[in-house]
């Protein structure tokens, strides 16, 4: 049986430490890199997102329109530094539109 941990921890720490130590903390970044996109993207671009995929430290994501693909691409920096700032940490550093 796991030994105790006698100090007090809040809430936030103690499941920052279960996800590190069970090494979740990349599946959580994957759902956290989804999330921030459609909440930053809004509705309108959230529409026409088939798929978000965050690999390594690449975000993939495939659009159903061409016209707004080609639109984003152009602001693909600035999405990455709001992508960064919504997570909180230097998680993408590449962005692929598809």
């Amino acid at each position: 049986m796991a030994k105790r941990k006698s100090n007090n921890l809040n809430m936030g720490e103690a499941l920052q430490e279960f996800l590190k130590k069970n090494k979740l903390e990349k599946g959580m970044d994957k759902v956290n890199a989804q999330e921030a996109w459609k909440k930053l993207m809004g509705n309108g671009v959230d529409n026409y997102t088939t798929a978000v995929e965050l690999r390594n430290e690449t975000l993939f994501v495939s659009l159903s329109s061409s016209v707004l693909r080609e639109e984003l691409s152009h602001g693909k920096s600035k999405i990455i530094a709001m992508l960064n700032e919504e997570l909180g940490k230097e998680l993408v550093k590449k962005l692929v539109l598809r």
